[in-house]
């Protein structure tokens, strides 16, 4: 095995450099906790609790967002929507948003709260609790057949998917088909819960009752809830939220004070599909915010951790694949995408590219990275392409967001750092200086002030570091961005 400390030395030197030259705008924010950048805050608001989009940040750190940064009217975008929390926000306050969504899962929790705002929501309410009463999923009857894929069989107690099944097939055999749907949504929010399943990031962690194997140690997920038991509890906090809506707004839980009383909500436009397809479709200088959180480049592979949602909605394996190849390139299973130059033009291509292959430090870590899969050193030997492909293709979206934001708009992003093998990957510093080749300013990149471990096995090997979580803010420069070509850069194979 080769002796790479030396390359170790250069990215840590290459890191520190960088780290200099942003060193006044990393600002360690006490405001900012794991809990409202994730999921977690999103528990206690009304409609954004019914799915668990767990990878998402939550709709107080989104009122929080808009309000440090000045985005207060106008149409704002999130790219990598997931389950709509910064579209909702955003309409709250009276703003209109674009988000766009690959996941059908996610997509179909954002249309469905679409939906709500469409109908009267009381109407709904006592409609939901029709149903839950009368429990017809109880009595004997056809079912609908779970579209199993491999990796889902068997994730149900038979007795509970049974029940699932009269549930769906309940649910078709509406006279609304709109009540239809959102009572399907209810059964799409509680499929965890009910399942020998857990989401675990990189894959689904299989409870030992499944008899299923799953690594060396048993897991115990605990208590895997009857079927009628979980989805009575999901109607009834459904019906509960709706009730407490007033003419159509939702009932504001905010870090500020906010007056909603002649507001109206913002329009909700939803685009399905990859951002790398949509966002080169969109007009330039639309947009008076760019708000998000991409994947990160963390090998979480979304198609593994929601199969199950997936295979209810009839996404099959080969559904699947084509999922996990068009998504941003965050799991060791994507391959390199072929067609961007086509898709984003030769121009706006070419400047993203150059600002990829000419940022040193990614160089170099992508360096060492290709050294430790030649040495077999690297426990997955596609994390150097994977790091290199994420890379590339944010800096497209970077490229694209600041086409498409108005002079002076800001862009915020929600990211991870990680690490491999050793090697700490600045993502945060790292997208930054690609955002400067961009025009963008870097206002100020937010530090959660309790960064996460690394891994275990990467503790043994290399010793406990934390890594930043951060919310950057950049704004789009007020002239037209001069164009940045170096043909003397070749671009990183």
């Amino acid at each position: 095995m080769t002796d790479k400390t030396p390359m170790l030395a250069s990215i840590r030197a290459a890191e520190q450099t960088l780290a200099g030259e942003y060193a006044d705008v990393l600002v360690v924010n006490p405001d900012l906790d794991r809990k409202l950048v994730s999921f977690q805050a999103n528990k206690t608001e009304t409609a954004h609790r019914w799915f668990k989009y767990k990878e998402g940040f939550s709709a107080a750190l989104m009122r929080y967002v808009f309000e440090r940064t000045g985005i207060e009217a106008g149409h704002i975008l999130d790219p990598f929507a997931g389950a709509g929390t910064a579209l909702f926000a955003a309409s709250d306050l009276g703003m209109d948003a674009t988000g766009v969504e690959l996941l059908p899962s996610s997509a179909e929790a954002i249309e469905v709260k679409r939906l709500l705002l469409q109908l009267d929501r009381v109407s709904v309410a006592d409609s939901i609790a029709a149903f839950a009463a009368e429990r017809s999923w109880e009595q004997s009857g056809p079912t609908e057949s779970f579209g199993h894929i491999t990796i889902t069989a068997g994730a149900f107690p038979p007795a509970t998917e049974y029940q699932l099944g009269r549930y769906l097939f309940e649910t078709t055999a509406l006279p609304d088909t709109r009540m239809g749907r959102i009572l399907r949504f209810a059964a799409l929010s509680v499929l965890e819960a009910i399942s020998y399943t857990r989401k675990d990031g990189q894959y689904l962690r299989w409870d030992y009752r499944s008899g299923r194997r799953a690594g060396s140690k048993p897991f115990d997920k605990g208590r895997i809830l009857d079927f009628t038991e979980a989805i009575t509890a999901k109607l009834a906090e459904m019906e509960a939220d709706l009730g407490a809506l007033d003419s159509g707004y939702y009932i504001p839980r905010t870090l500020f004070d906010v007056t909603r009383s002649a507001q109206r909500l913002g329009e909700i436009e939803l685009l399905v599909g990859s951002c790398l397809d949509i966002m080169p479709q969109l007009p330039a200088e639309k947009y008076d915010g760019l708000v998000t959180s991409p994947p990160y480049c963390n090998r979480y592979d979304y198609t593994r951790t929601y199969a199950l949602e997936l295979a209810m909605m009839g996404i099959g394996e080969a559904g699947i694949r084509d999922l996990r190849q068009a998504m941003l390139s965050c799991t060791v299973e994507n391959r390199e995408k072929a067609d961007l130059a086509d898709k984003f033009g030769p121009t706006l291509y070419e400047e993203a590219q150059n600002a990829f292959a000419s940022q040193e430090l990614l160089a170099n870590i992508l360096g060492y990275l290709e050294a430790c899969r030649q040495d077999g050193s690297i426990n997955n030997p596609g994390i150097p392409r994977m790091v290199r492909n994420y890379f590339r293709e944010m800096s497209l979206v970077i490229f694209e967001g600041a086409r498409l934001l108005k002079p002076g708009a800001p862009l915020v992003m929600v990211n991870d750092n990680v690490r491999y093998q050793g090697a700490h990957v600045p993502v945060d510093l790292i997208l930054s200086d690609m955002a400067k080749r961009a025009g963008f300013s870097v206002e100020t990149i937010w530090v959660l002030p309790r960064g996460k471990g690394n891994s275990s096995q990467q503790m043994s090997e290399h010793g406990r570091e934390e890594v930043r979580k951060c919310v950057y803010i950049w704004r789009r420069a007020r002239e037209p961005r001069a164009t940045t070509r170096d043909p003397q850069v070749a671009l990183a194979s």
